[in-house]
């Protein structure tokens, strides 16, 4: 009994990973017969979505209603102004959310969903264009719209060629296509995509400037030229950024001390108790302006093999320093 259970669990992972190989194919062949068949009534809804000023209003039932609401999602985070309703809410009040400066974009795989169907006169009279993302160029929808995107697959991954499958997967890759298309007929930038997404790890790359990281005022080490060994080491060891700016008269930098640059005159046998900051510090050392990205700090960091820098405003004056600890508690690396 144990062999036959062994036996039959071996079975059913080979009939797993064969399921699974064959759903990649399917649906691979899929995406790929939207490109043999793109024409140009998808030039012309990007035109039309360009052309709007109000919003992508997108539609859909059922699973190609979750489609949908990513597609919305990403023509908003892309530079689009897009929202999703869902047609059975809007015969009972959220078709108040359309208006005519915009455009609605229906999806459905064979194009006669019932709740559709019930608000595309309504739609129609509003005078918002209509496309329709459908499998049928005879269905419902398609009529109504201005323009037809054809989302048709020739099956389901679905063994039973019922479940949506490869069809999702067509509809979502169209609409992948629409905000890619869009996204770069708008121009569309890493700085605009970044701030769409604040709270992620690119827009803390892109959105987060040396000044707001960086320290500041009295939490900044630095001495004057002619301060003793004693003085410059004290700084350092009050600030605990393990290193000290030497300033002139005009705060601008002169030089920087380090805990490297410590050890490396310990190791040489250096007296250092006469010593005063100009005769230790590294002259002309690395610094960043105060409005550069902080991810170019880090990078700088990197680049030279230190792990602070100093900060310079426009007039190049220290007004600030940071380590790389500082850009690890803002999640800039």
């Amino acid at each position: 009994m144990t062999v036959q259970a062994a036996s039959g669990g071996s079975s059913r992972a080979h009939r797993a990973l064969d399921l699974a190989k064959e759903t990649f194919e399917i649906e691979a062949a899929a995406i790929l017969g939207l490109k043999e068949r793109l024409g140009d009534s998808f030039a012309q809804a990007v035109e039309r979505m360009l052309s709007i000023e109000g919003r992508v209003v997108v539609m859909g039932m059922g699973k190609s209603g979750h489609v949908g609401r990513k597609i919305a999602a990403t023509l908003a985070s892309t530079g689009t102004p897009a929202l999703f309703v869902h047609p059975a809410e809007a015969s009972h009040g959220d078709l108040g959310m359309v208006t005519s400066d915009d455009l609605v974009l229906m999806i459905s795989n064979s194009g006669e969903s019932q709740e559709m169907a019930a608000i595309l006169p309504v739609l129609k009279r509003l005078g918002a264009p209509l496309v329709a993302m459908t499998s049928k160029a005879q269905s419902t929808m398609a009529r109504y719209a201005d323009l037809w995107i054809d989302t048709g697959v020739a099956k389901e991954a679905c063994p039973l060629n019922l479940a949506p499958t490869a069809s999702t997967t067509a509809q979502l890759a169209m609409g992948d296509a629409l905000a890619v298309a869009m996204l770069d007929a708008r121009g569309f930038r890493a700085e605009d995509f970044a701030r769409s997404h604040p709270g992620g790890a690119l827009g803390r790359k892109l959105l987060t400037h040396v000044s707001d990281v960086m320290r500041s005022g009295e939490a900044v080490p630095q001495v004057q030229p002619t301060a003793t060994f004693s003085e410059l080491m004290r700084e350092m060891s009050a600030k605990g950024l393990g290193a000290t700016a030497v300033v002139g008269s005009d705060g601008k930098v002169l030089g920087i001390f380090t805990d490297g640059d410590l050890r490396r005159l310990v190791e040489q046998g250096v007296d250092l108790r006469g010593k005063l900051a100009q005769d230790v510090m590294r002259p002309n050392p690395h610094t960043i302006g105060e409005e550069a990205l902080a991810v170019d700090a880090a990078d700088l960091m990197e680049a030279k093999r230190i792990t602070s820098v100093l900060v310079v405003n426009a007039h190049g004056a220290l007004c600030g320093a940071l380590n790389s600890n500082d850009l690890m508690r803002a999640k800039v690396i």
